[in-house]
C-alpha cells in the first residue's frame, strides 16, 4: 500500500472529526514546532483503493508560492463568507486582473479561508493583494457591523481581521502538506464528512485535472 505524509493541526486533531476518515488516516509520531499556530502534527494516508495518493507533479516549482489563512473579525456563528461567496469571488477576480497571481488551492469556510497562491517572478507584494480583496469585498456589503473606536477613527469596516497568516512554501513536500490541509479543512471543522461534499473549494477542479481522486479522504 502506498503512503504519504499529510498535515493536520495537532491541537485540533481534525476538530475531533476522525471517525469518518478512519480508512485513510492514522496518527504519525512527530509534532513539529513553529510552523504556525503552535505546531503541526502529521498523519499517514494509506491507499487501499479508496484513498488514492494525490498527484502533485508539475504543480509546484521553486518561487513565490505562499499558503495563507485569512479570518473574519467576528468568527463565532458567522457565515458571512459562504453567505456572500459570489461577492468574494468577484473581489478575488478583480484583484487577479490588476495584480495577477495563480491560485493553486482555495477553500472558503463560513468565517475564514485558506489558500495557496503563486505570485509572478520578482513580485512579493501579497499584502497589497489581500488589502484589495478585503476592501472590495467589504465595500460590497451593507454597513451595520459593530465598529470599535479605533476602526471608526481609521475609517475601517469591521469585517476582516487586520492580520493574516502567511507561510512561504519551501519544497514539494511542504506544498503537498499544505495542499492537503487546505482541502481537508471543511472536514476538520465538521462541516462535511467528505471533502467532495464541500462546494467552496478548488478540490473539485483538481479532481477534474487528475490531481485528487474524487473520493480522496472520503468515508
Amino acid at each position: 500500500m502506498a503512503q504519504y505524509i499529510a498535515p493536520y493541526a495537532s491541537w485540533f486533531v481534525f476538530g475531533g472529526v476522525v471517525e469518518p476518515m478512519v480508512q485513510c488516516i492514522a496518527p504519525y509520531a512527530a509534532t513539529l514546532r513553529g510552523l504556525f499556530f503552535g505546531g503541526w502534527g502529521f498523519v499517514i494516508l494509506v491507499t487501499d483503493g479508496r484513498c488514492a495518493v494525490p498527484n502533485y507533479r508539475r504543480l509546484w516549482y521553486p518561487g513565490g508560492t505562499y499558503f495563507f489563512t485569512v479570518n473574519l473579525l467576528e468568527r463565532k456563528g458567522n457565515d458571512l463568507l459562504v453567505r456572500h461567496i459570489d461577492l468574494l469571488r468577484i473581489a478575488v477576480r478583480e484583484v487577479k486582473v490588476t495584480h495577477p497571481f495563480v491560485i493553486h488551492a482555495w477553500v472558503v469556510l463560513p468565517d475564514h479561508l485558506h489558500c495557496i497562491i503563486e505570485l509572478p517572478q520578482g513580485d512579493v507584494d501579497f499584502a497589497m493583494r489581500w488589502r484589495r480583496i478585503k476592501a472590495i469585498f467589504s465595500k460590497s456589503l451593507p454597513k451595520g457591523e459593530t465598529l470599535s473606536a479605533t476602526r471608526v477613527k481609521r475609517g475601517e469596516r469591521g469585517i476582516w481581521q487586520r492580520r493574516f497568516w502567511e507561510h512561504l512554501i519551501r519544497d514539494e513536500d511542504d506544498y503537498a502538506m499544505h495542499m492537503n490541509y487546505v482541502h481537508i479543512n471543511p472536514v476538520k471543522h465538521g462541516l462535511v464528512s467528505k471533502v467532495a461534499d464541500w462546494p467552496h473549494s478548488t478540490f473539485h477542479g483538481l479532481v477534474e485535472q487528475g490531481v485528487y481522486a474524487a473520493d480522496w479522504a472520503g468515508e
